[in-house]
């Protein structure tokens, strides 16, 4: 792989416009990725699922270079048309289109980072790979007092025109005090045995509020990976909601930092995995201060030969007297063969706190469903209803009314 990389690295460097400090920038990425290489299950953050392996399984011999110099047709079917919103639509990892016509211009700024920096503190070869290979990010800075009339939704599409490629993405978002985002991540992947690497920053000013949706729901023979660093101000919320679903393999990281005194974090998520698909999500919430709070559901209905692993860690410093943090993954097992794994963690270093994490699996009560069909439904609906009933439960926890409609439908969720 080493050659090959290296070969594509200096493809990539000559369709870029930069500076001599800004490829050695990137080389310098490059090199710390080689070193690294795919992050296996010998790293305590990957001990569930070697991406090494699930690569090898799934796609085989990667290639790191896209030409992004021609564009490509968007599939404007992909399109949500039952929600008014902007949009950004990434097709085989190039920005097709940016639109926030629903919004006052002089309210949003966007620009083009063409100079990728360490903006998190750990050791993670992925977001090495993404750095070294992005072609092109987007921050974008939502001003202070501005709150957006309609969602964001981002678009990842792919489609039969590649194959065996790895598709790197940045964008920054920068939430100015007092301002607020909707942000839905809608994943609709038609081509097969590629990877996609996805890295965003936030930056939650004080009084701001983030709202993200990850959507990922129609099946897909691609292999996922996303992870969101998170930095919050001051009395800043971030809502963060996971559906796993479609693809054969995806991981969602969410590194949280409530910086600000009164800051708070929710992440609630789905596993909804039919046969022989791997998901993951692991989260690290990190009260560094006084009196934040954190909340985090993670529910999972897990098919035949399926597998999926919730991470969850909360770290409380020594100065967050008053943290109040609370932690709970379940799951139904739908076979035998069905795999769920559970690490929940509490690091905490402060003495005035509330903190709490629990975990469960099983399969579905057979009372229930007998029960149900004695009122007149088969065993199919009866195990239905029971699932929706188990999920809908995370899904009520979406605090927007427009996007939990949206969300209930996608799934085919009924009250």
């Amino acid at each position: 792989m080493t050659e090959q990389i290296k070969i594509d690295f200096e493809k990539t460097i000559k369709t870029l416009d930069l500076s001599k400090d800004d490829v050695k920038l990137k080389k310098k990425f490059l090199d710390r990725f080689i070193e690294k290489g795919f992050p296996s299950r010998k790293l305590e953050n990957w001990k569930f699922s070697d991406i090494n392996q699930i690569i090898q399984k799934n796609i085989g011999q990667l290639s790191f270079f896209n030409d992004y110099s021609s564009s490509n047709k968007i599939d404007t079917s992909i399109y949500i048309d039952r929600l008014d919103h902007n949009k950004i639509v990434f097709t085989n990892g190039r920005v097709e289109k940016i639109d926030f016509s629903h919004e006052d211009k002089n309210k949003i700024e966007i620009s083009e980072i063409l100079k990728f920096e360490d903006k998190i503190k750990n050791d993670n070869s992925l977001i090495d790979l993404n750095n070294a290979f992005t072609n092109k990010g987007y921050k974008i800075l939502i001003k202070k007092d501005y709150n957006l009339k309609k969602p964001l939704i981002i678009y990842h599409s792919t489609n039969s025109k590649i194959k065996s490629k790895n598709i790197n993405i940045r964008l920054e978002f920068q939430l100015e005090q007092n301002s607020s985002l909707r942000l839905i991540d809608y994943f609709n992947h038609t081509s097969e045995k590629n990877f996609i690497n996805i890295f965003y920053n936030f930056d939650l000013k004080k009084d701001s509020i983030l709202k993200n949706y990850k959507i990922d729901k129609n099946q897909n023979k691609n292999v996922g990976y996303s992870f969101n660093n998170i930095n919050q101000d001051e009395n800043s919320i971030s809502e963060n909601f996971i559906l796993s679903s479609g693809s054969n393999f995806f991981k969602n990281e969410i590194n949280c930092n409530l910086n600000g005194t009164y800051s708070s974090a929710f992440v609630n998520g789905i596993f909804s995995l039919m046969e022989n698909q791997q998901h993951e999500i692991r989260t690290s919430i990190n009260h560094l201060i006084e009196n934040t709070k954190s909340y985090q559901l993670i529910k999972s209905v897990l098919g035949k030969n399926s597998k999926a692993a919730y991470q969850g860690k909360i770290f409380v410093n020594s100065e967050a007297q008053k943290t109040d943090g609370y932690q709970l993954s379940k799951a139904i097992l739908l076979d035998e063969t069905s795999e769920f794994n559970a690490k929940p963690e509490l690091e905490i270093y402060a003495d005035d706190v509330k903190c709490s994490h629990g975990s469960a699996s099983g399969s579905l009560d057979e009372n229930s469903i007998f029960y149900l069909m004695s009122r007149g439904l088969s065993y199919q609906q009866s195990k239905e209803l029971l699932i929706n009933g188990f999920l809908l439960d995370v899904i009520e926890k979406i605090t927007d009314s427009e996007i939990k409609n949206l969300v209930k439908n996608i799934i085919g969720s009924k009250e």
